[in-house]
């Protein structure tokens, strides 16, 4: 017996090969390589197998794929640009305070996972949330940066505390 809220496997497979290919393309053409395009299309349909939808009531199936994949691709590229910052950031450094290869695996693993545990958060709440973590900054000095009240940045830590704990669930 199936979970009512759970896709079947039926409605999951003709998902999967009907569109398959039209979301791999469309991916691809935006990303410029198929590699990628393929892994996103399969993290898409990874989403899509997590999420509580009943897929077989969808009334159009596309639409939904692109927006679990549009998200995906904006995460992807966010994610290319904090490995970036990162790359970029690392040649900065003097050539014996460089890590080790597997440090800076580690290093990106922890920055991605930071990243997936914040996304969904508004930006403002997301910068607030870094600036005290990430740079140390009091409260005060976060309402300066960001050019709001210390209530306002209470609030957003709150947002974003509130969050971080929801998503570790």
């Amino acid at each position: 017996m199936t979970d009512a809220g759970a896709p079947t496997d039926h409605s999951l497979q003709a998902l999967y090969r009907d569109h398959r290919s039209w979301l791999e393309r469309w991916l691809q053409r935006r990303l410029g390589n198929a590699w990628d395009a393929a892994d996103l299309s399969q993290d898409t349909f990874l989403r899509v197998l997590a999420s509580a939808q009943q897929l077989d009531q969808l009334r159009e199936p596309r639409a939904y794929l692109l927006t679990v994949g549009k998200r995906l691709l904006s995460n992807f590229y966010t994610r290319r640009q904090l490995e970036q910052a990162y790359l970029d950031a690392l040649a900065q450094l003097p050539e014996d305070s460089v890590p080790s290869p597997e440090q800076r695996w580690l290093l990106l693993e922890t920055l991605q996972a930071l990243d997936e545990l914040l996304d969904g958060l508004p930006t403002a709440v997301r910068r607030a949330f870094l600036l005290s973590q990430l740079e140390g900054l009091g409260y005060r000095q976060i309402a300066e940066r960001l050019k709001v009240s210390e209530r306002t940045v209470k609030r957003y830590m709150a947002q974003a505390y509130e969050h971080c704990l929801l998503v570790a669930l």
